[in-house]
C-alpha cells in the first residue's frame, strides 16, 4: 500500500494516490477518487461523488459530499461546510447533485459555508466563515456574509497619487502601465482631453463607459486575444487588476488625470467601485466576442503562464 491509513481511520477507496495520509476517525467511501500527497485529517468524511486532487490538506471537521471536486494544492481549513442539495428534504433527493469546483491553488478559510454549485477561482481565498453564494473569480479575497470581494492575491503596487501629484508611468505586469491624460480645470469646470493617436498607445477603434456598478460588484473578468485598452475613470473610483497569467498588479484609478494601458493577453479586473463611478474605455479594436478570454484557466493556457503553487510538506502530520 502507497498510502497511510490510521488503525482508526477508514478508507474505502482504491483510488488513492501515493504519500496521501488518511488520519484517525476520517472515512473515505469507496467510490472517491483521492490524488497523491493529499493529508486528510481527524473526522473528515469524504462520499462516493468526490474528487480530490494532489497535495490538498482537508482539516478536521470537513464533509466532502458528492458532487465536491478539490483541484490540486486545495487548502480546506477546519470545519468548512459544503452543502450539495440547493432544496434538501429528509428522503427526497435531486436526480443529480451540482458540482461544487473549487480550483487549483484555492484555500478555504475555516468555517467558511460553500453553497451548491459554487466554482471558487484558481488561487483564490475564502476568508474564515465566509457564506459563499455566488462563484468566486480567480485569485480573489472574499469575506463575509454573503461573501464579497475585498481584494486580490498579489503584491500590489502603490495606489496612484493625487492629480497634482506627478503620474507614475513605470511599467506594470504583462507591459501594462499607467499613462498622463491632460486634465485642464478652473472656476468654470474641468476638461479631460485625449488626442487620438497621439495621447494613447494606439487609434481607438471604439469607446464605452461603464456607470452606475453597485460597490460591492465586479466587471471585466477577461483578456483579450488582440485588443488592447486604456481604461480612464472620469469620475470617482475604481480599483483595477491586471494580470499576465504569473503575476498581478492592483492600481487605484481616481482622477481623470490617468489613464491604465492594458495590451492584448492581460486579465484584466475591476472592482470597488465608488457609487458615482464612471469609467470610460478606448479599444483598439470594434467588439469582436471571439477576441474575449473568459474562463482564466483558459487564460492561463492560452498565455503560457502560470502562478507557482507552493507545495506542502510531506512529512507533516496535520498541516
Amino acid at each position: 500500500m502507497t498510502h497511510h491509513v490510521h488503525p482508526q481511520g477508514i478508507c474505502e477507496s482504491e483510488s488513492v494516490g501515493e504519500g496521501t495520509r488518511v488520519w484517525a476517525f476520517a472515512h473515505v467511501l469507496p467510490g472517491a477518487v483521492i490524488g497523491a500527497d493529499c493529508n486528510i485529517c481527524d473526522h473528515v468524511f469524504i462520499e462516493n461523488d468526490v474528487v480530490v486532487g494532489d497535495r490538498v490538506t482537508i482539516k478536521s471537521g470537513v464533509q466532502l459530499w458528492d458532487g465536491v471536486r478539490l483541484g490540486d494544492d486545495v487548502f480546506v481549513g477546519p470545519n468548512v461546510t459544503f452543502t450539495n442539495d440547493r432544496f434538501p428534504r429528509s428522503k427526497q433527493y435531486p436526480a443529480e447533485f451540482p458540482k461544487t469546483v473549487i480550483a487549483p491553488g484555492a484555500s478555504l478559510g475555516g468555517g467558511s459555508v460553500i453553497l451548491p454549485g459554487i466554482r471558487v477561482g484558481r488561487g483564490a481565498m475564502v476568508g474564515a466563515g465566509a457564506v459563499v453564494t455566488k462563484d468566486v473569480p480567480a485569485n480573489a479575497i472574499v469575506v463575509g456574509n454573503p461573501a464579497r470581494i475585498r481584494g486580490y492575491v498579489h503584491e500590489p503596487v502603490p495606489e496612484v497619487a493625487a492629480p497634482h501629484h506627478e503620474v507614475n508611468t513605470a511599467e506594470l505586469v504583462g507591459g501594462a502601465r499607467i499613462i498622463p491624460i491632460t486634465v485642464a480645470a478652473d472656476l468654470r469646470g474641468s476638461l479631460a482631453a485625449v488626442e487620438l493617436g497621439w495621447d494613447l498607445p494606439f487609434v481607438p477603434a471604439r469607446f464605452f463607459a461603464v456607470f452606475g456598478v453597485p460597490s460591492k460588484d465586479v466587471r471585466g473578468e477577461h483578456a483579450h486575444r488582440e485588443c488592447a485598452q486604456v481604461l480612464v475613470c472620469l469620475r470617482g473610483s475604481v480599483r483595477c487588476i491586471v494580470d499576465d497569467g504569473a503575476r498581478r498588479d492592483e492600481v487605484l484609478l481616481d482622477s481623470p488625470n490617468i489613464g491604465l494601458y492594458m495590451p492584448p493577453m492581460t486579465w484584466g479586473t475591476q472592482f470597488d467601485y465608488s457609487a458615482d463611478a464612471v469609467l470610460g474605455v478606448f479599444a483598439s479594436m470594434p467588439y469582436n466576442g471571439a477576441d474575449y478570454i473568459r474562463d482564466y484557466d483558459d487564460f492561463i493556457d492560452t498565455s503560457g503562464n502560470g502562478l507557482p503553487i507552493v507545495q506542502q510538506d510531506p512529512d507533516s502530520r496535520r498541516d
